[in-house]
């Protein structure tokens, strides 16, 4: 079983330390048997946040206060327009961490099919990308799903963002992910109309769960054989 908790939509965005606080308490109920795996679904106040690879020279050119954080991954940005997701979800073992990265990047390709976005996985690259002709011929892509995850005691935090219709700018003055070599996009973009987080949750919500009843199904099946 998931749980789906949609703790903080627009107008109502959560500070990322609020977030993050109520993701240590979800965890610590998760790793203890008292709450069932739950995935948090929010909208965050701006902010960057760094993961544990981030580089110096990566950070905002203007100085702007960046939240260092205990996931992997490396600099990103979150704001009012981007739909986060935490699952705080128990892993099978052996632990497969790139395992559940790959498995999330697949949800969300089937998230963004139902609002009209091909969505993509890079080789390589974690999160989810849209193709973009160039002007000479060549397609490149632009990232539209950011993922950056960590595990303890078994049990995963941290998760997606999915950029909805947010703003492009405060990706300008950073290097997103690391990446120097690929673009940012939005939903709305790709798909040439407004995609809202709120319509963006109600897909996550319902792929989620019944992916995760499928694979609750599949563990008592084997259980049982």
């Amino acid at each position: 079983m998931l749980e789906i908790a949609a703790v903080g939509l627009a107008p109502d965005n959560v500070p990322y330390l609020d977030g993050w606080a109520l993701q240590r308490r979800v965890h610590a109920d998760v790793v203890a048997g008292t709450r069932p795996d739950t995935l948090l679904l929010l909208e965050h106040d701006p902010v960057y946040t760094a993961g544990r690879r981030t580089e110096p020279h990566e950070r905002p050119a203007d100085g702007s206060p960046v939240v260092d954080v205990d996931r992997g991954g490396k600099l990103t940005w979150h704001g009012p327009g981007q739909l986060v997701g935490y699952p705080i979800v128990r892993l099978p073992e052996p632990l497969d961490v790139v395992g559940h990265v790959r498995r999330l990047e697949r949800l969300l390709i089937a998230v963004l099919a139902e609002h009209g976005v091909a969505g993509v996985q890079v080789d390589g690259r974690s999160g989810v990308w849209v193709e973009q002709p160039g002007w000479d011929g060549t397609v490149g892509v632009d990232k539209v799903a950011a993922i950056g995850v960590r595990v303890e005691h078994g049990v995963t935090m941290h998760g997606f963002s999915v950029n909805c219709d947010n703003p492009l700018e405060p990706y300008a003055g950073i290097i997103p992910c690391g990446i120097t070599d690929a673009g940012v996009t939005t939903a709305s973009l790709a798909a040439g109309r407004r995609i809202r987080p709120a319509e963006v949750a109600e897909s996550v919500g319902r792929l989620f769960a019944a992916e995760y009843a499928r694979a609750d199904a599949g563990t008592a099946a084997g259980a049982l054989a």
